[in-house]
């Protein structure tokens, strides 16, 4: 189950367990700037990382993810079960010693007592064999990683869901912008004309080159250009996620130019609607830019 392409947005958080014959493995996963594997296993298993992290590595393309790695004996596996009859005498006679030290000679140590001290009795479990369970351990793996990838996936769909809804409200703002900007403008013209006529005695400059002057800085605050980049950016933004796939890193660039193109609309409007907007679609990228994060 792949973790993304052909429309599929993942997350990077999620779980997966797997169990086959007598192993049991957990993969978790949390946000990550890279893919990153952390393999916890058993000594007598340490053989099993590389091909452990491979597997992973296949299908995660972003996010750190955890294995954790458990064994059980089979109820029909036979116990090899060891014992250090040479060790068990070296406590024997120790403790004889010190009880005769102590004047309890006539104390002997009970087997079973001696039997319970470090290293008399050792195995219980099966010796490892990685030739043998490796077929196990990558059954059981195989199946957590699809539960992991699954659940990176739904989470993923609603991510993805939340993301265009919010695009669909910056847009909203983005033409509510729009739609201001031209009557912005023209009131922006007029205040302009009003000061100059109030510090400029009549006829000390000349009409056409006044109402010239007054088109130029009008047009220096023109934020047409930046509407324009911004629904661009918009749409890259909608393509990304349709197109499904390793996105999170190229929506969150995207998403810092949307908020470049908002800071310089709220610089150049001399328009108190306008930059009440801004602040509004400002607020959304934020939104937009923290639920990214989440994404591989």
């Amino acid at each position: 189950m792949p973790a993304g392409g052909g429309g599929t947005v993942a997350s990077m958080t999620g779980f997966g367990r797997g169990e086959a014959g007598c192993f049991r493995i957990e993969m978790k996963s949390v946000n990550h700037r890279f893919a990153e594997v952390v393999c916890r296993l058993p000594r007598e298993y340490a053989e099993a990382e590389d091909g452990l992290r491979r597997l992973v590595l296949s299908e995660v393309k972003r996010g750190r993810v955890e294995v954790l790695f458990s064994s059980e004996a089979t109820a029909t596996a036979e116990a090899a079960i060891r014992v250090d009859t040479t060790l068990a005498r070296a406590y024997h006679r120790a403790l004889k010693e010190l009880a005769d030290a102590l004047g309890a000679r006539d104390w002997t140590p009970d087997p079973g007592w001696v039997a319970g001290l470090p290293g008399v009795l050792g195995g219980g479990q099966p010796a490892a064999d990685f030739e043998r369970d490796w077929p196990d351990i990558q059954a059981a793996a195989r199946q957590a990683l699809d539960g992991l990838l699954a659940m990176r996936a739904a989470e993923g769909g609603s991510l993805a869901a939340d993301l265009q809804a919010k695009l669909d409200e910056l847009a909203s703002t983005a033409e509510a912008i729009a739609g201001r900007e031209p009557s912005a403008r023209a009131e922006f013209a007029e205040r302009l004309r009003r000061r100059l006529d109030e510090w400029l005695r009549p006829g000390e400059v000349d009409p056409a080159r006044l109402a010239q002057e007054v088109a130029i800085l009008t047009e220096r605050s023109a934020i047409d250009e930046e509407l324009v980049r911004l629904r661009s950016h918009l749409g890259q933004l909608r393509a990304a996620l349709a197109a499904g796939g390793e996105v999170g890193r190229r929506c969150d660039f995207i998403i810092q130019e949307c908020n470049r193109e908002l800071n310089t609309v709220g610089s150049k409007a001399q328009d108190a609607a306008i930059a009440a907007a801004v602040v509004t679609g400002k607020g959304i990228v934020e939104k937009l830019r923290e639920q990214v994060q989440n994404l591989e």
